[in-house]
């Protein structure tokens, strides 16, 4: 069985976190305070959140420290794994955070800048500790790759660039169609569907999760690997176990406490 077959799909609630604080905005603007980023953490925890992501939005050089010491208040709190993001441009940054008690690192701008990072943290820390971000938009007929929080579109087509993620080490794709973040309108199933036929990897779809039926829709019709959604996590609008006992009630295979 390959990786991509595991049969329960997760939940992964995102925290956006800014000045160690948790934001949210709606398609990567207009951030709001949405909590203490360790509170939160322990709070999804206990009520049964598969793993957690934390991103690092407005990632500098010299606010390493802050994250590192982040991740380590956050390993204590919890036993679920989690994956930080945000910054990350060598493997001395990633180093640290895996130290510190992160369980994965995530890369985005810099992959895309430098694609043999990819390859570089595969070898040095194992596939299964390497994901790779990719903020997509619809522009002109095609799905294109998107930098620096989405503010920079790149020359590169989303599928493309995913597939070369793949093949040099990515042990993930976490997916956000910038097109459908924050609306809550449902997640981008065609592209997510797309993507996830095309790789052997896991895909964790991001970007648009509103109501419950939008996570059922998204299992059922792309058969991705996971969904992530921040706001209708964090201001209570969907709770983990209400989420779980539908999906588990339509057929849809969870984890259950």
């Amino acid at each position: 069985m390959t990786i991509a077959t595991m049969l329960a799909k997760r939940i992964i609630p995102c925290l956006d976190v800014k000045d160690g604080r948790t934001v949210k905005g709606v398609n990567f603007v207009d951030l709001r305070d949405a909590g203490d980023p360790v509170e939160l953490a322990w709070n999804y925890s206990r009520q049964g959140a598969d793993e957690l992501v934390f991103l690092d939005i407005t990632a500098t050089h010299e606010r390493r420290k802050t994250m590192v010491e982040l991740v380590k208040s956050v390993a204590r709190q919890i036993s679920i794994p989690f994956t930080i993001g945000g910054g990350i441009n060598e493997i001395a940054d990633a180093d640290a955070l895996l130290n510190a008690g992160a369980d994965k690192i995530s890369i985005n701008s810099a992959a895309v800048r430098n694609p043999a990072l990819i390859d570089e943290l595969a070898k040095a820390f194992g596939v299964q500790f390497v994901i790779v971000a990719v903020d997509t938009r619809f522009n002109d007929g095609k799905n294109i790759v998107h930098l620096n929080g989405g503010r920079i579109p790149t020359e590169k087509e989303t599928l493309n660039w995913i597939k070369e993620a793949e093949s040099r080490g990515a042990g993930e794709i976490l997916l956000t169609s910038m097109d459908h973040d924050g609306t809550k309108a449902g997640f981008d199933n065609g592209l997510l569907k797309t993507v996830n036929d095309a790789v052997n990897i896991p895909v964790i779809a991001s970007g648009g999760a509103g109501a419950v039926e939008h996570f059922v829709d998204v299992f059922e019709r792309t058969n991705v690997d996971a969904a992530l959604a921040a706001s209708v996590f964090h201001y209570g609008e969907i709770l983990i176990p209400d989420l779980k006992g539908i999906l588990q009630n339509k057929g849809i295979e969870v984890r259950l406490n």
